[in-house]
């Protein structure tokens, strides 16, 4: 859908901008949703649908330096199944060409598969739920000792979510369909290849964490990205472009695990949930605003300059990070 959804709203006649004020609605609901779990979700038996339960429901499975390694599966696959979705970015066009049916048609078929998906995923949602209702409760607790750190990452991940929302899927999918006018297919092959190399390199995050720490992981695979980023958006030819953000895949993603099983390690185990939810909920926020201002500089023509500002905030992130928790030590457990 990152790589359809602008494909299609520009083929039924939308503006670049109106395309980004969609992005945006989209994710102001995902931001709400997550609030609404952040604010009730502890009164239910279980809400593992969610992402801040998830986390904490990982964190509870391994300790110390071993918790790092099932943030890495859980964040592959993510990025390993996203890559198979991309490529099925090139089935509305093979159908165009070779099934009869008009484009349009075929795009409108795709958003049908995806809400079928969709309810495939809260069926095995649902048998998750199901599976764990005879677990023993544990104790949740609202934050308390771990406050000040965890709105200080709060803050601080806002910036960073705030950048990456200038250069999400769909807005770099369209960045790739006009500034070098790749094909829906082309562009569903790129996102592919770059979601594998993402898959792959955290994987490797626990390695990298444990010779270095999770922190320093964090940090020091985050800014040559955000370079490789930067050089890309101003790269004269297409091979370029590709190489320069093919490398940044290979390391942008590696804070991901890192970072949520650093937050889980910086605060108590009951807090953990309320750690997930303050820590998501600005990142969703910060995340929704960007879009928009992405779509206006694009239809004004500055095609560069939202991947250029994404990667100078998210290198000016890393580096507050590193420096305004360098000196924090993990909870021992």
């Amino acid at each position: 859908m990152a790589v359809l959804l602008p494909a299609y709203l520009l083929a039924i006649g939308l503006g670049t901008l109106e395309v980004g004020i969609i992005a945006t609605a989209t994710m102001v609901g995902s931001a709400l949703a997550t609030l609404a779990i952040g604010a009730w979700g502890q009164r239910l038996p279980d809400v593992s649908v969610f992402l801040p339960l998830e986390h904490a429901r990982l964190a509870a499975a391994a300790t110390g330096q071993a918790r790092t390694a099932p943030f890495a599966r859980y964040a592959m696959l993510d990025a390993l199944f996203a890559a198979l979705g991309a490529l099925a970015a090139g089935v509305p066009d093979w159908l165009a060409s070779h099934g009869g049916a008009s484009r349009l048609v075929a795009l409108r078929a795709m958003f049908l598969l995806y809400g079928t998906l969709g309810l495939v995923v809260w069926w095995l949602y649902r048998q998750l739920a199901t599976g764990v209702a005879t677990c023993p409760s544990r104790e949740f607790a609202p934050l308390g000792s771990s406050r000040r750190v965890v709105v200080r990452l709060a803050a601080l991940f806002s910036v960073d979510a705030f950048a990456g929302g200038l250069v999400v899927n769909s807005l770099m999918s369209l960045w790739l369909l006009q500034r070098f006018g790749l094909s829906l297919s082309q562009a569903g092959a790129f996102f592919v290849w770059t979601g594998l190399l993402s898959a792959v390199s955290q994987l490797a995050a626990p390695r990298v964490a444990q010779r270095i720490g999770l922190l320093n992981t964090m940090v020091f695979t985050h800014i040559p990205s955000s370079v490789c980023l930067v050089l890309a958006a101003l790269s004269p030819s297409l091979p370029v472009a590709l190489t320069l953000l093919f490398f940044r895949s290979a390391l942008s993603q590696m804070d991901v695990p890192t970072r949520n099983a650093y937050v889980m390690a910086v605060v108590t185990p009951a807090e953990r949930p309320a750690a997930g939810s303050f820590t998501a909920v600005p990142r969703s926020l910060a995340a929704a605003v960007s879009p928009v201002l992405s779509r206006a500089l694009f239809a004004g023509g500055y095609l560069a300059l939202p991947l250029v500002v994404c990667g100078v905030l998210k290198i000016a992130y890393d580096l507050t990070l590193w420096r305004s928790m360098r000196g924090e030590r993990l909870s021992a457990e």
